[in-house]
């Protein structure tokens, strides 16, 4: 797609799932790519392998989203490195499921802090240096969930609402340094996490599908890709949702 050769991308929580997808596809627009994770060993084959394949610039780099001076530590890295931070995907996330009756004070503050907190500290760390720029896009990973909520996920649903409403605000802030701060809301989504859904669950979302399947994460990161490239500049403040029609 066009505008994203040679542009430096940070993917938060890019280790594995949907995150990995929006890296190698992002790397396979000829971006220099950036693997995040809390986990993360820095030297992880992660980073042979997509530098060789794609014949682009790679390195992983190990920070916590929830702490902001380790995210900004990230986006200062970057810009020594490689001179600019042009696309940033905060990606990362967990979920603790529980009804509000069981869930603890603690499972609660963890997912918005990762999520919506996680959020924040990356628009935050990389603000100052896309408006110097003139020029960055940001994609916020929400969820449908932060749309229409879901018994057992109060939290998660309020920080992915949360990070909706954010998104919205950051454009406002930024749209006039030629920044794009957008989001998107998969619905269900093909990753091991959903792979370890029961069975009779799992029937019970396909019915709920129109298009009675889950989405690969390849597709999820198209719409990403379409995000960071220069064909979306006039999109901005959007969340983008892709659900299979379930909404």
């Amino acid at each position: 797609m066009k505008g994203i050769a040679g542009k430096n991308a940070i993917i938060t929580g890019s280790s594995r799932g949907i995150g990995l997808a929006v890296a190698e596809r992002l790397a396979a627009e000829g971006a220099n790519i950036v693997l995040n994770s809390n986990v993360m060993e820095v030297d992880t084959p992660l980073i042979v392998e997509l530098s060789e394949k794609y014949g682009v610039k790679v390195q992983a780099i190990q920070a916590d989203v929830t702490s902001y001076e380790a995210v900004e530590k990230m986006i200062n890295k970057v810009k020594e490195d490689w001179g600019s931070v042009d696309i940033l995907v905060n990606n990362a996330g967990i979920t603790k499921d529980n009804l509000i009756l069981r869930m603890s004070p603690e499972d609660f503050d963890i997912i918005v802090d990762i999520h919506l907190k996680g959020v924040f500290n990356g628009v935050k760390a990389v603000y100052p240096l896309m408006m110097k720029q003139r020029s960055g896009k940001i994609i916020n990973m929400a969820s449908v969930i932060g749309i229409m909520g879901n018994a057992g996920q109060a939290n998660y649903a309020a920080a992915k609402a949360g990070i909706i409403a954010l998104t919205k605000s950051a454009a406002k802030e930024l749209a006039g340094r030629g920044v794009n701060v957008n989001a998107i809301a998969p619905g269900f989504i093909q990753t091991a996490m959903t792979d370890a859904i029961p069975e009779n669950e799992k029937a019970k979302i396909l019915a709920s599908i129109p298009m009675k399947r889950m989405a690969q994460t390849s597709e999820v990161a198209s719409v990403i890709a379409f995000l960071a490239s220069d064909e979306a500049s006039y999109i901005n403040g959007q969340t983008i949702v892709i659900d299979g029609g379930m909404l």
